[in-house]
């Protein structure tokens, strides 16, 4: 059961007991991440606001590999809002040009580990050359099964819900009572996807910030004051342990 961690996780370390309390048979389908605080983590050091994002780069290695390793299915991070937009220009290009980047240096790294790249969020609204990027490295990991790393880009939680409607108004216009809820998911950037089981966000923050408004009506939400930068793979099986302790009850009165 615990090969895949073999090497990864050393013996005796805090990681080893957490991961020795989990049951890797029950870990949640899919997390999402809120990833927060990469500022605040500069400012506290005396840097730049783009030094900060490069530190949280490493996090986002790091835990999509501890997510693979323990055999979590989907993993969704928060990489830029709708309004990450109102932040100053060359902290919003040097945003992109991280990212863009991070694709050219670990697309092979997605290969060679079986992940699928998939990207949720407005993409007409992306930068063309980071667009053609993301396009080429979703087509080449399309049929990889092992964990499916979903970037949540250009994205808002309430312009998917207004683009699902705008869909669906644009297909059946005259008959609104067949709208169920399961059909309105399957008209979101989500509708591949079960909905999050587990909704990480780091820096200590408790708000949603228009994250997955409609798909986290049941996760269950795991905050932490570690800024994004730090966050390790000790952070994630905390949040997994945790996860794992409470009783989901979806509203009934019986956990599931």
């Amino acid at each position: 059961m615990f090969e895949s961690l073999e090497g990864y996780i050393e013996a005796g370390s805090e990681e080893y007991e957490l991961v020795h309390r989990l049951d890797l048979m029950k870990l949640p389908g899919h997390v999402a991440v809120i990833m927060d605080g990469n500022g605040r983590w500069a400012k506290q050091r005396g840097l730049s606001r783009i030094e900060g994002h490069r530190a949280g780069s490493d996090s986002v290695r790091e835990v999509i590999e501890a997510s693979a390793r323990l055999g979590i299915k989907i993993l969704t991070l928060y990489a830029f809002s709708k309004e990450n937009w109102k932040r100053p220009r060359r902290e919003v290009s040097e945003l992109w040009s991280l990212l863009r980047d991070y694709l050219k240096k670990d697309a092979d790294v997605l290969m060679k580990n079986d992940l699928r790249l998939l990207v949720i969020g407005q993409k007409e609204g992306i930068p063309r050359i980071v667009l053609k990027e993301l396009d080429r490295v979703e087509r080449e990991t399309a049929a990889n099964e092992r964990m499916t790393v979903v970037l949540a880009l250009n994205y808002g939680g309430r312009s998917e819900i207004v683009d699902a409607v705008k869909r669906i108004v644009r297909e059946s216009p005259a008959d609104p009572d067949a709208l169920t809820e399961e059909s309105f998911s399957s008209h979101l950037y989500t509708a591949s996807l079960p909905d999050p089981d587990l909704l990480i966000r780091t820096s200590g923050e408790f708000r949603i910030s228009n994250f997955l408004l409609w798909q986290i009506a049941y996760a269950e939400m795991w905050m932490t004051p570690v800024l994004w930068p730090d966050f390790r793979k000790k952070h994630l099986l905390q949040a997994l342990v945790e996860y794992q302790q409470r009783e989901r009850r979806f509203g009934d009165i019986r956990p599931r």
